[in-house]
C-alpha cells in the first residue's frame, strides 16, 4: 500500500522557490513531473506560506500572557471567600435562633435528640 508523501515547511519553501524560477514555456510542467507534485499543491503551499508570514509579521500583544490556570485559581479563591462569608452568616443566624428558642422556652434540635 502506497504511503502519502509529506513535505516539511522547508521542503515546501524550497520547491516553491524552484517553481518560481521556472520562467520558460514548459519548464514548470517538467519540474512538476520530475518532482511528482501537482500545481494545486503549489497553490496550497503558497497559501500556507502567506498565512504563516502574516502570523509571523502580525503585531504582538504586549504584557503578560493570560494564564488560564491562574485565572481559574483566582475565581475559585473568590468563591471560597464568598462561601465562607455565607457560612459565617448562616452560623450567626443559627446561634440567634437557638438563643431565641431558649429565651422563649421552645424545643431546640439539641433537645429533640435527648427526648428519645
Amino acid at each position: 500500500m502506497a504511503r502519502r508523501r509529506q513535505f516539511s515547511a522547508s521542503q515546501k519553501r524550497a520547491l516553491l522557490a524552484e517553481a518560481d524560477r521556472c520562467k520558460a514555456a514548459g519548464t514548470l510542467g517538467a519540474f512538476l513531473r520530475s518532482k511528482r507534485i501537482y500545481s494545486s499543491m503549489l497553490s496550497l503551499w503558497r497559501q500556507q506560506v502567506d498565512a504563516a508570514d502574516r502570523v509571523a509579521l502580525a503585531p504582538k500583544q504586549r504584557g503578560p500572557k493570560p494564564d488560564l490556570a491562574a485565572r481559574k485559581i483566582e475565581h475559585l479563591n473568590r468563591d471560597i471567600v464568598r462561601l465562607r462569608r455565607q457560612l459565617a452568616r448562616a452560623e450567626l443566624i443559627i446561634e440567634a435562633q437557638k438563643k431565641l428558642c431558649v429565651a422563649l422556652d421552645l424545643p431546640t434540635a439539641d433537645d429533640g435528640s435527648d427526648q428519645e
